[in-house]
């Protein structure tokens, strides 16, 4: 016959007593506002369709370039998801903040500024470009204006921002880092290593999601248990919201909330902004896991651009000076593609440059 348990175990109130919830020990946690849509004056409407404008034009230059062969190895494509690179940044302060992407990257160097010639000469691998045509599509970088990739490895930018948050936060510069990824990356580890550490230490950082459905040809329904990727910072005590990435206002009314709470010192807040490409993941994919009506009811119902044009009429704005935007838009496409093509390729000893930094 089995022995009975000790009976000073069984009558100790402390060895029996349910251990106390987790919200018991920790205090109620404050939460960001609710991001409200951004009031954009007439000017600042304008500056946010040229820029998308810029965005899709130069993109579709590019997949044109592509086909051509004059543009080699990968190339993704950011048709559809003009908004959340063009709300997110016009948030940022440039030479203070720091901006960290994954390999879908030519939309977010236009939203920060930088020449459109470099960058279409880096496509194309030309000495001119902006890492000397040896970065290509995935792999550009200007130090100038504090952009630190494009990086190829799926997820691998989540660690490096948050590298460049503990900067910010060491150099004590007041700089905060805005670190890009896809609902991909958002299944790697080492994004869940990165938010451990953000919130120990109350980095500045704001983690931003840009959920386009996919993952390269998965949809974010089959590849995650958890769809809702706001979510994903609970864990490990990080607020998250989810914003609708095909409204630039939208967009950008949630850059100054996070912007705020990151800058206060409450450390990181993650956004994921529900978006949509409309190209496949690369160039080389064909997109066959959607249907083409998929595409078009999203390009009817929430293009991002068309919805600013929108607003633009209601603002009084005249479909000519839309015209004479998209005029000069062209014309600046043309000459970056122009430029690229009349660039001189890389030098054979350029290959032993920018490998190995010497410290004394």
């Amino acid at each position: 016959m089995a022995k009975a348990a000790s009976s000073k175990r069984g009558t100790d109130p402390d060895a029996t007593a349910a251990p106390p919830p987790v919200s018991d020990l920790r205090p109620n946690r404050e939460r960001p506002p609710e991001p409200q849509r951004h009031q954009a004056s007439r000017d600042e409407l304008l500056e946010y369709y040229r820029q998308m404008l810029l965005i899709r034009r130069f993109e579709e230059r590019a997949g044109q370039l592509y086909g051509l062969g004059l543009i080699g190895g990968f190339c993704h494509l950011y048709i559809g998801q003009e908004a959340v690179a063009v709300g997110l940044q016009s948030a940022m302060e440039p030479g203070k903040d720091s901006v960290i992407t994954g390999y879908r990257d030519h939309g977010h160097m236009l939203a920060y500024g930088i020449d459109p010639r470099v960058i279409m000469a880096e496509l194309t691998g030309r000495a001119a470009g902006i890492s000397k045509g040896k970065g290509g599509s995935m792999h550009m970088f200007s130090v100038e204006h504090r952009f630190y990739g494009g990086h190829g490895i799926v997820g691998a930018q989540v660690s490096l921002g948050t590298g460049l948050a503990f900067k910010h936060k060491y150099a004590g510069d007041g700089g905060v880092c805005l670190a890009y990824f896809g609902d991909g990356a958002a299944n790697q580890g080492q994004v869940y290593e990165s938010f451990n550490m953000a919130e120990l230490w109350k980095l500045p950082i704001i983690y931003v999601i840009e959920n386009n459905q996919y993952a390269m040809g998965t949809s974010v329904n089959r590849s995650s248990a958890e769809d809702q990727l706001y979510r994903r910072g609970e864990s490990f005590r990080i607020n998250g919201l989810q914003v609708d990435g095909m409204d630039v206002l939208a967009v950008r009314g949630a850059a100054t909330t996070a912007l705020e709470w990151v800058r206060a010192g409450k450390g990181p807040i993650l956004l994921e902004l529900k978006t949509y490409r409309y190209r496949g993941h690369s160039m080389s994919d064909p997109a066959k896991y959607r249907s083409r009506d998929e595409v078009q009811a999203v390009r009817e119902k929430s293009d991002p651009i068309e919805a600013v044009k929108r607003e633009l009429a209601a603002a009084g704005v005249a479909e000519d000076q839309l015209k004479k935007i998209d005029g000069e838009i062209k014309r600046i496409v043309t000459e970056a593609a122009d430029f690229a093509e009349q660039m001189p390729e890389p030098e054979a000893s350029e290959l032993h440059t920018d490998v190995l930094v010497e410290t004394y």
